[in-house]
């Protein structure tokens, strides 16, 4: 697979907690994947996102494959076809192969229970409309906050395909690429291992979450991809911001020219970057190399950097309305 706008730093070339993080994504996940390689031009970011994927998906004691496919459900709602692809063969990995193909195929799972988690998980990209909320535990709430902000990310700065050619489609790969990572996805881990990588100045954690590490990695997150917002201006903020509210998860139809029409009053030096930051919150494959381009004009000392932050500011700021959306139901 490939990245869409730059290439990120060799793995072996890390240092500091770039290097701490992938050293604990190989004895964990699936090694230091193009998923955190494409955030390591901003540490604290890839950091946090690790965080809390670990919390969430891997530790703790919800069900993994709940986990997973919640995972999966809100990669479909999100239109995250590289995130579906990764979470469906996940799937296979736990043993779950019947399932795996079920999500892989767009279906509804057979068994009620499944069923709920995947109603529940899609209804989340349109909170409001769904009049949505939690019943679940931490870890499983986590998980969905966790892919609405990497589903976004994935989209924008990498391409859809996990394989070249589109082979993590086809059912026989998927089941053989499952059996290679059973052993790692079934062990257990345990909480709170990456809760070190982060910034100690985050801001209190969610009500949602409790006393759960999640809590503590959500919180990191939003603190780490927030600052992002600090590249735009006040009225370039507040339009991210308003639009975010008031589109509530909607696909735009055309999404190049609903984007233009939303930044017409946004001052001249901040029209490029809220487009980017509009764009990477509700269709984020469909930013451009003509809007990467246009940004690394007016950011040519750090612009990797900066595009990341961006893009992470509009991927959070789409994510924390999900998340407002339970903070509200638990008052």
């Amino acid at each position: 697979m490939t990245y869409r706008f730059f290439t990120p730093a060799p793995a072996k070339a890390a240092t500091g907690v770039t290097a701490e993080v992938y050293r604990q994504l190989r004895d964990e996940f699936l090694g230091p994947v193009p998923t955190f390689q494409v955030l390591s031009a901003v540490p604290e970011v890839l950091a946090a996102t690790w965080a809390l994927m670990r919390e969430a998906l891997l530790a703790g004691e919800a069900s993994r494959v709940d986990r997973e496919l919640v995972a999966s459900a809100v990669s479909r709602a999100n239109r995250c076809r590289f995130c579906v692809d990764a979470h469906v063969m996940l799937l296979h990995a736990l043993g779950e192969h019947e399932l795996a193909e079920v999500v892989a195929r767009g279906g509804t799972p057979p068994e009620p229970r499944h069923a709920e988690l995947v109603a529940w998980a899609e209804a989340s990209r349109s909170p409001k409309a769904a009049g949505w909320t939690s019943p679940y535990r931490p870890e499983v709430t986590g998980t969905l906050l966790a892919f609405h902000f990497i589903n976004r990310v994935v989209s924008a700065l990498l391409d859809p395909d996990l394989l070249p050619g589109g082979l993590q489609r086809s059912p026989l790969v998927r089941s053989v690429g499952g059996r290679l990572y059973a052993r790692t996805a079934r062990e257990l881990k345990e909480p709170g291992r990456s809760l070190p990588l982060l910034d100690a100045g985050a801001t209190a954690t969610p009500d949602w979450a409790g006393d759960s590490p999640v809590g503590v990695a959500y919180a990191s997150l939003r603190s780490a991809a927030m600052r992002g917002g600090d590249l735009l201006g006040d009225v370039a903020r507040q339009t991210v911001t308003a639009t975010v509210r008031w589109e509530n998860g909607k696909f735009p139809a055309r999404p190049a020219d609903w984007a233009v029409d939303l930044v017409r009053d946004v001052p001249g030096t901040d029209r490029i970057g809220t487009r980017i930051a509009l764009l990477a919150a509700f269709a984020p494959s469909a930013i451009s190399a003509g809007d990467v381009a246009l940004w690394r004009l007016s950011h040519p000392a750090d612009a990797d950097a900066d595009l990341v932050r961006l893009v992470a500011y509009g991927a959070i700021t789409a994510t924390d309305h999900v998340a407002r959306a339970l903070s509200s139901a638990h008052l």
